[in-house]
């Protein structure tokens, strides 16, 4: 007798790390969730999310939060604004990058507006592409960020809502060998901040792509996304 597996909502970004999260939770994925914020990539972003929750099988809805877009004035919103990043070793440059691209308590909006909607829903869980290499740069990428927002729904949900983060531990490039090794369509997915079809290869969501993918020899997918 097989146990049963939790019922799952994910935050899709139409990135590498939501995308390779879904199989990794072991959840039943019953909906995806991509956010309109203003940001210059949605386009893009929407696009990879549509492809990926139709490769899993999950229905996927769109959320815009236009009260963020009139307060977001960052690399996010404009791209001439985000910081080009040569390496990912510079402490200073990935301070300089993380602020060009901030935005104040944005997966902990995420999250909660998620909790609503699973609770309502009857969804047990919440899937975010949390991980250890982001955790370094952003702090709501953290395992202490993950475990504060479940002692928080505790008190804000009446039903027992979990946030997961499956890829927590995990870096970019052993992100990348899990997606390798699953077979995941890495040609679906947009990861950069800025709008235009193909990755820039500038940014630091480039960088950590395009780093990861090559210490795993993925050079066809550098060709195809970059």
């Amino acid at each position: 007798m097989t146990n049963r597996k939790k019922s799952a909502l994910v935050l899709l970004s139409g990135g590498l790390d939501s995308a390779v999260s879904v199989p990794l939770s072991e959840c039943d994925i019953k909906l995806g969730v991509i956010f309109d914020y203003g940001q210059n990539a949605f386009k893009e972003e929407k696009k990879a999310a549509e492809k990926i929750a139709k490769y899993y099988k999950f229905p996927l809805k769109e959320i815009k939060l236009d009260w963020l877009k009139d307060i977001l004035s960052n690399g996010l919103s404009d791209s001439n604004k985000i910081f080009k990043l040569k390496n990912l070793k510079n402490k200073n440059s990935l301070e300089k990058s993380m602020k060009s691209v901030w935005v104040p308590n944005r997966n902990a909006l995420f999250i909660n507006i998620a909790a609503s909607i699973c609770e309502t829903e009857n969804i047990e869980a919440i899937i975010i592409g949390a991980n250890k290499e982001e955790g370094k740069t952003f702090k709501d990428n953290t395992k202490s960020f993950i475990n504060r927002c479940n002692s928080l729904l505790k008190y804000s949900t009446n039903k027992k809502i979990e946030v997961l983060a499956p890829l927590i531990n995990l870096n970019k490039s052993e992100i990348v060998k899990k997606a390798l090794d699953l077979n995941i369509p890495l040609e679906y997915i947009f990861s950069c901040y800025k709008s235009g079809g193909k990755h820039c290869g500038e940014c630091e969501s480039c960088i950590h792509l395009k780093t990861a993918l090559e210490n795993n020899k993925a050079y066809d997918l550098i060709k195809k996304l970059f």
